[in-house]
This record gives structure tokens, C-alpha cells and sequence, in this order.
């Protein structure tokens, strides 16, 4: 039997050349990958003092007023789904005249919001309806008539659509058509909305735009779990009826510390959550971490996309702003940033024809239009069902952000 030969030199070669091997060796990406995502975002706050310094929050201690010293108060860590559960139990709690209703919210609902309310509160303030959203707003007008605060679920903001009548006909004209004697400003209708990657043409519609002609109602749609506690409380108890919108994809996926006080934040108001000086882009729900992606992809593009981003526009200061209230919306906040920026662009998933960009974009173009370097672009679902195995394909993405940010950019 022949045995190898192993000559030093030989050993001390093929040492030398797996270390050169081990040194240029590409490191394997994070499970997540490189760009930021939901989990990793950096608009969402995920420590005790940047949650309890929340921009804007404003607390609603019982005998307290608004204290501003936050040393003493806790948070715990929250999904959004649990911080609208959170919210719902404080309303119950505060206010005896509040009752929460819905198909399936005795049992927690399709989402978990309301995931043990029925046994806390009894059944009598937390109870299942029919299979009837004309029903439960009509219901919802009706206790909200009488001075009760009515808490609505509609399941899924896709089969809102029946209770349109209802809601744009009766609960936004209610206090009008009273000459002020009476209104149903008790009434807030909470519903799921956007998409979920897989619902399809009856789980993944965005129908805020809808709503944009019915004066007398307020459409809130949140970012993440501190946002959902504090503008729900606000919704609750805001002296109007409002249209509560929850992104389904965000439930789960977005996480946050949130104060377990009770804190609102207030309505009508845009937040700025990146500063900049050189475009504006305008969005709310979930595309806000679309957003955030795309900028992060316009300062250091991956190799695949650095030739479709130009060396002198990586540097660009761009404006991240985060609408929350889509009616009213913070007309004053983004004229101001626009009339800084010089350029505009606006995403959501929603239709583009008739979509609530479209509003935005009429009347920034009415009142910045000598302040504007570019036309106003928007970024949205194509104008399409949605289709259950493309859905990704039609809904704004970081890529397609990216290219109407740098075209923008490049005009």
C-alpha cells in the first residue's frame, strides 16, 4: 500500500491558499437581507424613552390633566393588533356608555383585536353582530344617536361598501341636517384595509378614497402600534364619526414599546418622520416602510440597481412624511415641506384614478405651483382588482418608489 507523500512546502502552499480563499469570501447576507424592513425599521420605536417621547402624544392620566414628565410611566411591547385591543379596553374601562360590536368580536375577531374583551367587559358591551355591514354602521348611527359610544367593526374594509349609504349619507350629515341639535359624533367604525400579499381582490383594497367627498366624517389610517393606541383613542373620542383604518400586514409585522397608559394622539396632523430638503414624499400605512426602504436603496443602491441611481443623487435629503389623518389631512404641513423641497411625490396602494392622491396632488399643484421644480408624482396600485397570485405586482413597491423618486429628482 502506498502511502501519500507530505512535503511541508507543499502543506505550508495549500494553507496560504485557503486563507486568501477565507478572505475574499463574500459574507452571506442576514435572514432579513441588508435593506430595512418592517422589523428592523427605524420609525418604529422600540425602546421605553423614545416610545414615551412619542411626538405629539398627549396623555390622558384621570385627575391629571396632560402631565409632561414621563420618568415614572411603563410600556410593554406591543404588536399592532395588541395595541388596539389596548386601546378598546381603556375606552370600556373609562367610559360606561362605550360598547364594542362587529361580526365574531365576542370570540376576538378575524384579527385578534378584540381577543378577550367580551369575558372582561361582559357580554351585554362586547357582542357579535349579523353578517351585515349595512346593519352595523345603521346600528352604530343609532346608538351613537342616543349618546352611547359605539365602537364598530367591519371586518375587512373590502365589505365596507354596503354600509356606504349609511356612512356617507347619514352618520357625516347627521349633525348638518340637525342644524347642530344632535349627532352621532359617538360613533367610530373600525375596519382592516391595504393589502396582505395574498388576499386578493376582496381582501386587499384600499377604499379611503372613497370616502374623500363625505364632509361631516374623519378617516384615520395608522403606521404602527404606539400610532394605532393613541389616534384610536382619539377616533373614540373624537366629537365626529370616524373611519378607523388598520393595514392588515402591519398587525403582526410591526412592533413597538407602547406606554400602557392612557395617551392620545391627535388627529388632522402629519408627522414628519425623516427630515429633508431636496424632495417630499407622502404616504401612510404600510408604504411608509416601502418609503424607508426606497430611501435607503437611493443612498446606497444594491449592485443589481447602482447603475439606475446616479452617483450625484445618492446624496439627496428627501422628506419622509407619514399623512395619518387622511381626512382632513395636514394640508399645512405638507405645503410647508413641499414649498422647502420643490418636488413632491406621493404613494399609496390605492387605485390611482380617484385616489386620495389625487387631492393632494390638485392642491399642492394650487397652492405651491410657482415653488415647484418637478411635477408631482404618484406612486400607487395600478387600476386593476386586485389579483390574487400578482398581487405584489400591483401593489407600489420599493422599486418603483426608488425610479419616481429618482426621476423626480432628475427633472
Amino acid at each position: 500500500m502506498l502511502t501519500p507523500h507530505f512535503h511541508p512546502a507543499r502543506i505550508a502552499r495549500r494553507l496560504a491558499e485557503l486563507q486568501r480563499c477565507q478572505s475574499t469570501a463574500v459574507e452571506p447576507p442576514p435572514a432579513g437581507g441588508h435593506l430595512p424592513s418592517i422589523a428592523t425599521s427605524k420609525v418604529l420605536r422600540t425602546t421605553r424613552d423614545s416610545s414615551l417621547r412619542t411626538p405629539g402624544i398627549q396623555w390622558k392620566d384621570e385627575g391629571s390633566g396632560a402631565p409632561t414628565i414621563v420618568g415614572g410611566r411603563e410600556t410593554r411591547k406591543m404588536n399592532v393588533y395588541q395595541a388596539v385591543r389596548d386601546a378598546m379596553s381603556i375606552a370600556l374601562l373609562k367610559d360606561d356608555n362605550a360598547v364594542v360590536f362587529g361580526e365574531d368580536v365576542a370570540f376576538g375577531g378575524v384579527f385578534r383585536c378584540t381577543m378577550g374583551l367580551a369575558e372582561e367587559f361582559g357580554r351585554e358591551r362586547v357582542f357579535n353582530t349579523p353578517l351585515s355591514e349595512q346593519g352595523i354602521a345603521g346600528f352604530g348611527i343609532g346608538l351613537a344617536a342616543m349618546g352611547q359610544t359605539a365602537i364598530a367593526e367591519i371586518q375587512f374594509s373590502d365589505y365596507i361598501f354596503p354600509a356606504f349609504d349609511q356612512l356617507v349619507n347619514e352618520a357625516a350629515k347627521y349633525r348638518y341636517r340637525s342644524g347642530g341639535q344632535f349627532n352621532v359624533g359617538g360613533l367610530t367604525i373600525r375596519t382592516p384595509t391595504m393589502s396582505v400579499g395574498h388576499g386578493g381582490l376582496y381582501h386587499s383594497q384600499s377604499p379611503e378614497g372613497f370616502f374623500m367627498g363625505a364632509a361631516g366624517l374623519k378617516i384615520v389610517i395608522p403606521r404602527s402600534p404606539i400610532q394605532a393606541k393613541g389616534l384610536l383613542l382619539a377616533s373614540i373620542r373624537d366629537p365626529n364619526p370616524v373611519i378607523f383604518m388598520e393595514p392588515k400586514i402591519l398587525y403582526r409585522s410591526a412592533i413597538e414599546q407602547v406606554p400602557i397608559d392612557d395617551y392620545e394622539i391627535p388627529l388632522g396632523r402629519a408627522e414628519t418622520l425623516v427630515p429633508g430638503s431636496d424632495l417630499t414624499l407622502v404616504t401612510w400605512g404600510t408604504p411608509v416602510y416601502h418609503c424607508e426602504t426606497a430611501l435607503s436603496m437611493l443612498a446606497e443602491p444594491p449592485a443589481a440597481l447602482a447603475p439606475h441611481v446616479p452617483a450625484a443623487l445618492r446624496s439627496a435629503k428627501v422628506e419622509l412624511i407619514d399623512l395619518r389623518t387622511i381626512l382632513p389631512w395636514d394640508v399645512e404641513t405638507v405645503l410647508e415641506s413641499v414649498q422647502r423641497t420643490g418636488r413632491l411625490v406621493i404613494v399609496h396602494e390605492a387605485s390611482k384614478t380617484g385616489g386620495v392622491g389625487a387631492e393632494i396632488a390638485a392642491e399642492v399643484q394650487s397652492k405651491a405651483f410657482l415653488k415647484l421644480n418637478a411635477p408631482v408624482r404618484r406612486v400607487t396600485g395600478w387600476d386593476a382588482p386586485v389579483g390574487l397570485v400578482y398581487e405584489k405586482f400591483l401593489i407600489p413597491d420599493a422599486i418603483r418608489i426608488l425610479d419616481a423618486t429618482v426621476e423626480t429628482l432628475s427633472y
